[in-house]
């Protein structure tokens, strides 16, 4: 199984990330501070680490350089509210692989780290998500149903594609909310319910179930 390094001091986006990760078939490890991240990475355990730059004890670009000065290879994606152009420019050139302002959505956040593990590994996962007539192409954007092009608004392909990576699984309001409109979203806002009908008119009305209650799901047998 792969394993994720999360190094993020402020536990509210560590427990998002964390969930999210964990949620998609990913071990996961966090730690609060700069010195726990550089000694776990070290240790060469780790598939890919999320880097937060603001750490107690070691920032993360200290990390960062620490590992690159050490030929340390572990893919590096970082995670910061510095979202100056300098700041970027410093991450990169000090050895990161990608790099991710505050707030994200966990969709985003999600496709870059499996874009960094593809690049590190032989093995590479489907790029076209399939549930019956409906398929999703995850490299062109591009929706079908019943061979037909369908027009998705970013959000409504976010939306799809969770459907289709958990087809037949219940996702509540809260996990939906969470994945496709990121860790800053209003626990009380009627958005899902409202792409949910937008989604239904375009890929048919009974192919997503609403579990009373509960959620909804993407029904494999439509």
């Amino acid at each position: 199984m792969t394993r994720i390094l999360i190094a993020e001091d402020e536990a509210r986006i560590a427990s998002f990330v964390q969930k999210g990760l964990i949620a998609n078939g990913f071990a996961t490890t966090v730690v609060a501070d700069g010195e726990s991240a550089l000694q776990h990475a070290l240790t060469g355990r780790f598939d890919l680490l999320v880097l937060d730059l603001g750490l107690p004890e070691r920032n993360g670009f200290s990390v960062l350089s620490t590992l690159r000065e050490r030929r340390n290879t572990t893919p590096v994606i970082i995670l910061t509210a510095q979202d100056s152009v300098r700041a970027t420019v410093a991450g990169l050139e000090g050895g990161a692989d990608d790099y991710m302002t505050k707030p994200f959505r966990f969709e985003e956040l999600l496709a870059r780290v499996r874009l960094r593990l593809r690049r590190n590994e032989t093995a590479t996962e489907p790029t076209v998500l399939h549930a019956g007539p409906v398929a999703l192409d995850l490299r062109t954007r591009r929706a079908d149903v019943d061979g037909t092009a369908v027009d998705l608004t970013a959000r409504e392909f976010a939306l799809l594609e969770l459907f289709l990576r958990h087809r037949g699984q219940v996702l509540s309001r809260e996990q939906i909310l969470s994945h496709v409109w990121g860790y800053d979203f209003d626990p009380g806002s009627n958005i899902v319910d409202v792409y949910v009908r937008a989604l239904r008119r375009k890929v048919g009305a009974t192919r997503i179930r609403t579990a009373r209650g509960m959620g909804y799901a993407f029904d494999v047998t439509c």
